[in-house]
Formats: structure tokens, sequence, C-alpha cells
């Protein structure tokens, strides 16, 4: 049997590597190996282990969400505490994954000051976000973690899913913020961040949730 390190495996970007029959074990010991200060994310489920390299276009998204996320927080008075893209396992559900960013919001108290986390006390993020260019997120790891809230965005659209019975069902709004539009509204200023720049889209945000608040 050869037996690679995980520093001789490159995933250029856009790229995914899935690693089947891994056991729980060895996914622990390929997070720590991976270690905290890398490009790339990963998620585990079953036994399979997929390895993902994003894109800029990947990251660009991302990152101007997760702004116009806390904009929203803000606007509403809303306290939060980020976390990215922590690494959540639930051992019990073979399970672990890597969001691109979350949120804890309804559980913020719970979180302050924490270093660690651990899902057998603490609760897992209520909001998640997660943005497929090249590759379509799995939510069977979610599924196991029981997110309360994802944010999927693909082909330029957001979808909100929410778990209810035992699965995620598609819903047209948010519980977290359920006098917005938030699918329309996100949509729109990223877009307008891509044509206008990010500063800009943040601001006109700001004033579209004022105008909504107010109305």
């Amino acid at each position: 049997m050869v037996t690679l390190r995980l520093r001789q495996l490159h995933v250029p970007p856009g790229q995914r590597v899935l690693i089947e029959h891994v056991s729980w074990p060895e996914f622990a010991e390929i997070v720590e190996e991976l270690g905290d200060h890398r490009g790339t994310r990963v998620a585990y489920s079953q036994g399979t282990l997929e390895i993902v390299s994003p894109l800029p276009e990947h990251e660009k998204a991302k990152v101007v969400i997760s702004d116009l996320i806390k904009v929203l927080l803000d606007e509403l008075d809303m306290p939060w505490e980020s976390l990215g893209s922590t690494t959540f396992r639930r051992e019990e559900m073979v399970a672990g994954i890597e969001p691109d960013d979350c949120f804890y919001i309804q559980h913020q108290d719970m979180m302050m000051g924490k270093d660690r986390i651990d899902l057998t006390v603490d609760p897992p993020p209520d909001l998640v976000i997660e943005v497929d260019v090249t590759s379509t997120t799995a939510l069977q790891a979610y599924t196991a973690l029981q997110v309360p809230e994802i944010w999927r965005y693909h082909n330029r659209t957001l979808q909100i899913y929410l778990w209810r019975n035992g699965h995620y069902v598609e819903s047209p709004s948010s519980p977290t913020f359920p006098q917005l539009a938030v699918i329309e509204g996100i949509t729109q200023f990223l877009e307008m961040s891509r044509e206008h720049g990010t500063a800009r889209a943040l601001r006109a945000f700001r004033h579209w949730v004022r105008g909504h608040i107010q109305a």
C-alpha cells in the first residue's frame, strides 16, 4: 500500500478531491495535518472526505454576502458572533464540515469568548453561508449537525434552506430576518458589488434596509 502525506496533495483552484473509506480518526488527523491556515475547505460524511479549493469568484461572493449580513444585523440591532470557516464535527453522526461562513445570532450570548466548539454541549451555528461555484454543497453533513438555517448562493441566486422535521426544506424567506425580502435584496446588491464595487453596494444596501425597516 502506498502512503502519501497531505502536503503532497495539490488541489488547483476550482477543483475538488474525493477520498473514500476514511474513518473518523483518520478524518480528525487529516484536519489537524491540514491546519487552520490553508486555502482549502473540507466536508466529511459517512466515510467520504471532500477537499475543495475555492476560486476567487467564490471567495468574493462569500465575503460580500457576509458583509451584507453584518449590515442587516447592525441595522436591526441584533447581536452576533461569526466563527467563519470553523470545522464543526459530530463524531456520533460521523460528519464534519467547514462552512464558508457562519453566524451565531439567537445563541450569540452562549458563544462569546469561546475558543473551542464542542457540539455535544454547544449549539450549531444559527445561520450558515455556502457559496457554490464549481461544486454543490452536500446538505447531508448539515443534516447531521442540524444547522437551523443555511443560505446557499448558486448560479447568482440566493436559496434559503431550513431544518424542519428531520430534513432541509427550501424557504422563500428567512426566519432570522422575517421583515425583509433577503433573497431579492442579497442577490441584487451582490450583483451591484460586481458592477460598481463592494463599498458602494454596502452603502446602498444599508439604505435599502433602513427604508424597509421604516416603511
